[in-house]
């Protein structure tokens, strides 16, 4: 049974739109966010909401507290287990977000890197706090300029292991990972990735920024206020913006333009990661009337010719 994947920029719609698809063709949906995994941190990732939780069978959501490791190695065991077992009960896999890694992680496996060196990462995380992450990030420019474009200068989990890649291997990250390009693949997948025009994109991120806001962003971040800023999900979109208010470094205005601002930003990133992969075949949900009906005929006619 082939995996049918929705992805896209953060905002677009994918979750609407593969809540009517899971109901027509009874699928489970398999989560690929990166952010959606950590228990507590709702509003901020934008996860479904417990209506449509009650209309779709949903994985990979709340799995560890933000203060608890997870790599993209545990999301593709997770991810492994959960398409088994929707399998086992008859339905249909469905894997739907927006993390380019974890959607990677799933359909073609994780690159082999040396193993982790916890002294190392020690040792970079007290460089971190000393000097900041972006003095990580410079660092990994230099040594690895194609990884660093690809990995956000406040990221500090994926600035360390590729510095820890580098340093026990000799070998620059985003060469390992052009083991990606074999053409082998874990599972057979049909994948479709959903856009809009930029414009409008950003708009939908504005009014989801403000309705995030209306729901109680604030007092979510509050909540995670005594965790360290280290943490790869406390110091993600939405939730520093709004440390630094707490913290006094801005106002509240400011916190919620940057959070606008650095959304927009990471929706052009991940346009960026997934338009290079040729295999999503790409809707514009601006002029499609029916992208469901798009989309489940042209997976089904995939499988057919797969068999």
């Amino acid at each position: 049974m082939s995996l049918l994947c929705i992805l896209g920029p953060t905002a677009v719609g994918k979750t609407e739109l593969a809540i009517r698809i899971a109901n027509r063709i009874g699928g489970e949906i398999v989560s690929v966010d990166s952010r959606q995994v950590y228990r507590g941190m709702d509003i901020g990732t934008a996860k479904p909401t417990p209506d449509e939780l009650r209309l779709v069978s949903h994985h990979m959501i709340d799995c560890v507290m933000p203060d608890e490791p997870f790599s993209a190695a545990d999301y593709q065991r997770g991810a492994d287990e959960a398409i088994r077992q929707i399998r086992e009960r008859g339905n249909k896999p469905m894997l739907v977000g927006g993390s380019g890694m974890y959607f990677r992680a799933v359909v073609d496996g994780l690159f082999q890197g040396p193993k982790a060196d916890p002294e190392l990462r020690r040792k970079l995380r007290q460089e971190a706090e000393k000097f900041g992450i972006p003095y990580l990030h410079d660092r990994l420019e230099a040594l690895d300029p194609e990884a660093a474009e690809k990995i956000h200068h406040n990221d500090l989990l994926r600035i360390i292991r590729a510095l820890e890649v580098y340093e026990k291997s000799g070998k620059r990250v985003s060469e390992l990972r052009k083991q990606w390009d074999s053409g082998e693949t874990r599972y057979k997948f049909t994948a479709f990735g959903l856009n809009r025009p930029r414009e409008e994109l950003y708009e939908r991120i504005e009014t989801r920024v403000d309705h995030m806001m209306a729901e109680g962003l604030l007092d979510e971040a509050r909540s995670f206020s005594e965790y360290s800023r280290d943490l790869q999900a406390i110091n993600s979109l939405g939730y520093k913006e709004l440390f630094d208010f707490l913290d006094g470094k801005h106002d509240l205005a400011e916190a919620i333009r940057l959070i606008k601002q650095n959304t927009r930003r990471f929706a052009k990133r991940q346009l960026t990661w997934f338009k290079r992969d040729k295999r999503i075949r790409w809707i514009d949900l601006s002029t499609c009337s029916s992208p469901e009906d798009i989309i489940i005929e042209e997976s089904d006619h995939q499988i057919n010719e797969t068999r």
